[in-house]
């Protein structure tokens, strides 16, 4: 996936004003800068979630920016997993059926669609809580769940925004290490925006935004 000359403005504010960045097949990149820097922005255009006024965004051979609406959506069902800093699962549903629900969404059966569920959050440590709403488990159990939701339908690029933001720092590092342990088994990419070099440290390499521009930055192994 390869993302050039992205701009994008909210009004007078620019918030990508040329940014690039590139993720290579089952890579763990890390989008660093400070709060308001366009981190998260970034990570929006390149799932497609928020088109670029001008640039370019090409995932798998294909420019992401001219897909249509239903394509892109299709694509952030299928092939994009997302796991965001408070989870974002629907209260309503047992932790089960939010992991279930992206397959529901693509046309799986409910019972294919929960023993795929059951699997997955067995793999993130959490089965116990198959049954019970998001209201009612931690929010290290809650995270697990979302990043089972991001993996279950076998995605090639997982964006991670702030996983860790709302956790302290051990369920913050039980998390992390699930998620990168489960994307490098299963070859998904990582496009991961943080702000903590101890979450960055996951990554193999780092992007820092600062005013919507971006800088590679090679780690040293």
């Amino acid at each position: 996936m390869v993302g050039a000359d992205l701009h994008l403005s909210f009004g007078q504010t620019k918030a990508l004003d040329g940014a690039a960045m590139t993720v290579g097949r089952g890579e763990i990149v890390a989008v660093m800068g400070p709060s308001g820097s366009g981190k998260s922005t970034l990570l929006h255009c390149m799932a497609g979630i928020v088109a670029p006024v001008s640039g370019s965004i090409v995932y798998d051979g294909q420019e992401l920016t001219a897909m249509s609406d239903k394509r892109r959506s299709e694509l952030r069902r299928t092939e994009f997993g997302f796991v965001f800093q408070f989870g974002q699962l629907v209260p309503e549903l047992t932790c089960l059926e939010n992991v279930a629900l992206p397959l529901r969404l693509g046309g799986t059966s409910r019972a294919k669609a929960e023993r795929a569920a059951l699997e997955w959050l067995g793999r993130l440590e959490v089965d116990g809580v198959a049954d019970k709403r998001p209201g009612e488990v931690s929010g290290g159990q809650g995270q697990r769940v979302a990043v089972a939701r991001a993996l279950v339908t076998g995605p090639k690029v997982i964006f991670a925004d702030e996983p860790t933001g709302a956790l302290d720092s051990l369920n913050g590092e039980q998390v992390m290490s699930l998620l990168v342990h489960t994307a490098k088994e299963t070859g998904a990419a990582i496009v991961l925006v943080t702000h903590e070099p101890r979450v960055a440290a996951y990554s193999d390499r780092e992007v820092v935004v600062r005013d919507g521009r971006t800088r590679q930055v090679e780690l040293v192994p």
